[in-house]
């Protein structure tokens, strides 16, 4: 029986929270727990680490902001996701395992909601079995769990997914209001610009001929709602110029990540030659989650780059320069330390990948779910037991 597009997400979206509760029991049985880093400390991750390893590493971070404010060195982390974690906490009890419920809760609605808008969004150009496609691969991939954890993967995809819907349907004031929320959840969401730049000439009722043209074809209150997109960021750089002095500290503390963050700039090249010729011979390969985080790491990167560069051939100009845009941010810190999360937000890559799947036989497209689907058992897997991951 097919299942319509409604029903098509709701399912998959349960089962695949089905299959990472069984990862993690799976984890419990097999892997040694590692003390550090635990979402909400030892004792509430050995009461359920069902629960709280959605907060491990970086969740920790997010949710201590949500209780307390920024302190020094977290500002890194943007303001809106604990902001909301905390709003939706409010409703009932300030403490910390309801702001940690909240949050958990916020990030796996607003990611079922964003699954709905890329359905939409793709659905405007190609037919179910593409969409469908698409949502699977991006389920399937080994760092999807981040959508559903105490992160702002699923409230920065949501945001971003809806943003471009509204500015393909040139809803453009609902479109600006979604992209400046985005730019203040993640530095990432900064991509839109340029794309939505594009969308909105693309969509023009005329051409453009010479300048007066120009000025004639644009609408100027679609302008306006545009400019809107860069204000969530905006707003956070006023706070942290009030309170720290420097609106750039989110960058100028990055290096409190270790030695393979920069705080100054760092082009692609010089990142992929460090990698090549300096991470990957020097890791201990004796030891296998480092090895499996960073080939992770370096094979996302490859592929990614590859997929972003097809993407200028085979996809729509605006999804081709956010796909660009988003690639490059992450890398310009130095490493592609965390970059198989911070693709997941990079919808036109899923998309690309499932129109060329669409394509081959379904022994290859079995094949790769299942490579997905591996990969995805043991980054969880890693992930819930206190390993670094992404």
């Amino acid at each position: 029986m097919k299942l319509g597009g409604d029903k098509f997400i709701l399912t998959s979206f349960l089962i695949w929270r089905l299959t990472l509760f069984f990862i993690v029991f799976l984890g419990i049985a097999i892997l040694t727990l590692q003390k550090y880093f635990l979402g909400g400390g030892l004792d509430n991750y050995l009461k359920n680490p069902y629960f709280w390893s959605l907060l491990n590493f970086d969740g920790e971070h997010y949710a201590a902001i949500a209780l307390n404010g920024y302190q020094p060195l977290t500002y890194f982390f943007f303001p809106l996701y604990p902001l909301l974690a905390r709003f939706v906490a409010s409703l009932i009890n300030k403490d910390f395992i309801t702001i940690a419920i909240s949050g958990v809760l916020v990030s796996n609605l607003a990611f079922l909601i964003g699954l709905f808008g890329l359905w939409k969004l793709i659905r405007l150009d190609y037919k179910d079995r593409i969409a469908k496609l698409t949502i699977l691969l991006l389920l399937l991939f080994p760092t999807s769990f981040y959508f559903g954890a105490f992160y702002t993967e699923g409230l920065a995809f949501a945001l971003i997914v809806w943003s471009f819907y509204f500015a393909r349907t040139k809803k453009w004031f609902l479109c600006g209001i979604f992209g400046a929320l985005a730019t203040a959840t993640r530095i990432t969401a900064l991509a839109l610009v340029p794309a939505l730049a594009i969308e909105f000439f693309h969509q023009r009722q005329s051409p453009i001929t010479n300048y007066h043209s120009l000025i004639t074809s644009v609408n100027f209150k679609k302008v306006l709602c545009f400019f809107l997109i860069p204000t969530g960021l905006t707003a956070y750089m006023y706070y942290l110029y009030r309170v720290t002095g420097d609106p750039l500290e989110f960058i100028h503390n990055v290096s409190i990540f270790g030695e393979q963050r920069s705080s100054s700039l760092v082009v692609l090249p010089q990142v992929f030659y460090r990698y090549i010729f300096k991470v990957l011979p020097n890791i201990n390969y004796s030891y296998f989650p480092v090895v499996f985080t960073t080939y992770l790491e370096i094979v996302s990167a490859g592929l990614f780059l590859v997929l972003g560069i097809l993407s200028f051939y085979k996809l729509r100009l605006s999804y081709a320069l956010f796909f660009a845009a988003g690639y490059l941010i992450p890398p310009l810190s130095g490493s592609f330390s965390s970059f198989p999360r911070y693709v997941l937000i990079l919808f036109p890559a899923f998309l690309l990948a499932a129109i060329f799947l669409e394509g081959q036989s379904r022994f290859i497209k079995m094949t790769v779910c299942l490579i997905l689907l591996v990969l995805l058992f043991l980054s969880f897997g890693f992930f819930a037991r206190g390993y670094w991951v992404s």
